[in-house]
């Protein structure tokens, strides 16, 4: 619906007018309205006549806890309470256990009993695994009941359970026993007995899986939900792909975050305070490895103020080796995290990774190399800085390829500061290259 008439519609319009075309409405417009609406008294104007269950899902689509928390806060607290009674059990932990303590708590006291309990069920597991990101609110059919017994139940279901494609069924004490498709269900007699039309070759996933390894398994299947178990195969809840789909995003901003060498928190809505401690420590760090690099340039002091020009062209061969490492280093660690280096084929995309280095060092070392040439008008200075520049690349696609696998072999977020070490690496072998070479060739450059 376009906005004005959006705006229109709640704002001189009946309630009953308005009940009868929200549920047509997506409730991510609703919020990209509301957040358009810098007037907070018109603001709550136009939420009045919206019903508890769809504030609940324009309070779903946020993206930060916060926002969701002084959002709620506009309303008293008896239609607070209706509305945190209509979000779905895995968004109220997440807001619980995003918030501080305090607000966490005041959270919770609001919550019906049956929520409370649920919610703190959640709160035990830890939120980067299967249990943290699942959701308990899901439709399970049981396995000894006829198909007859299952459409019977299935016109029972309250509202706010969603019947999905795929129903899960269980025995009677919530073991998984397998899956069954909807039409399945419809298309077969009522005396059919559910057992007999169930897939028992179901995909399950287990509590504790870390979640970026449940990411990897809907990606492998293809599925829109699966099932989480815990040791004894019991039923614990379903994780859905909108879910995975956070997911991602989560890990994708973590791995550029540790990249760079900041916290992985961190976002564009980070305090002052957050920002300057997520970044300060490997600010640090880099200060260290340039004081490094500065050591290896001083060792070849003399040669530098016998050949003035090289200070003008070895940070051409160092940044040049950081730009190799880093793409390098970034196929590597998405790689890494998809899975998709394994003990088979790490060798052969070691030497690919060589390979590259050899053939772009080729390229960009004959480019730099005539530049260099035609700048110092000699032709040993352009051979100097084309070898330099050759072992640089080689050397930086040898760094972008082990510090991740390094990293991942003791355990450590193969994205952690990588960066930082590879860029330690060919500055400090990309100046000793330079200034080696040049120092070999010193005769022929003065």
């Amino acid at each position: 619906m376009e906005k004005n008439r959006l705006k229109d519609l709640l704002l001189n319009h009946t309630r009953e007018e308005i009940q009868e075309e929200i549920d047509d409405i997506h409730p991510a417009d609703l919020l990209e309205l509301l957040e358009e609406t810098e007037d907070e008294d018109q603001r709550r104007e136009l939420l009045n006549d919206i019903p508890d269950d769809i504030v609940a899902d324009i309070v779903e689509e946020m993206d930060d806890e916060d926002d969701q928390y002084e959002f709620l806060h506009m309303f008293p607290k008896n239609r607070r309470k209706e509305i945190l009674d209509e979000m779905s059990d895995d968004e109220l932990t997440d807001l619980v256990g995003e918030l501080d303590e305090e607000e966490g708590r005041e959270v919770l006291s609001e919550l019906e009993p049956d929520d409370q309990q649920q919610v703190k069920q959640l709160l035990s597991y830890d939120p980067e695994t299967a249990g943290g990101i699942m959701t308990t609110e899901y439709v399970y059919i049981f396995a000894k009941n006829t198909v007859a017994d299952t459409l019977k139940y299935l016109q029972s279901v309250e509202d706010e359970e969603e019947i999905k494609s795929y129903l899960y069924v269980v025995d009677a004490l919530d073991h998984l026993k397998g899956v069954v498709a909807l039409r399945d269900i419809v298309r077969s007699s009522f005396d059919t007995k559910m057992m007999d039309i169930i897939n028992d070759n179901v995909i399950a996933i287990n509590y504790k899986e870390d979640q970026e390894e449940v990411a990897n398994t809907f990606k492998k299947y293809g599925y829109s939900l699966m099932p989480v178990v815990d040791d004894d195969n019991k039923m614990l809840g379903i994780i859905e792909i909108d879910d995975i789909l956070d997911v991602m995003e989560e890990e994708t901003t973590e791995d550029m975050n540790l990249m760079a060498g900041m916290d992985s928190e961190e976002d564009v809505d980070s305090t002052l305070s957050e920002s300057f401690k997520s970044r300060i420590p490997w600010l640090v760090v880099n200060l260290a490895t340039a004081v490094l690099a500065a050591a290896v340039v001083n060792n070849f002091s003399g040669t530098i103020e016998k050949v003035v020009s090289l200070s003008a062209v070895m940070s051409i061969v160092t940044g040049m080796g950081g730009n190799a490492g880093t793409q390098s280093l970034t196929i590597l660690v998405r790689g890494l995290s998809l899975n998709e280096v394994t003990k088979d084929n790490a060798l052969r995309i070691f030497l690919k990774e060589l390979g590259v280095g050899v053939l772009t060092g080729i390229v960009i070392g004959i480019i730099v190399g005539i530049g260099s040439m035609i700048f110092a008008h000699n032709p040993w200075f352009g051979v100097v800085a084309a070898l330099a520049m050759l072992l640089n690349m080689i050397a930086a696609n040898f760094a972008g390829y082990l510090v991740p696998v390094i990293l991942k072999k003791m355990h450590i977020d193969p994205a952690l500061a990588s960066g930082v070490f590879v860029t330690t690496v060919t500055d400090c072998l990309g100046f000793f290259f330079f200034l080696g070479l040049a120092t070999m060739f010193l005769p022929l450059l003065v």
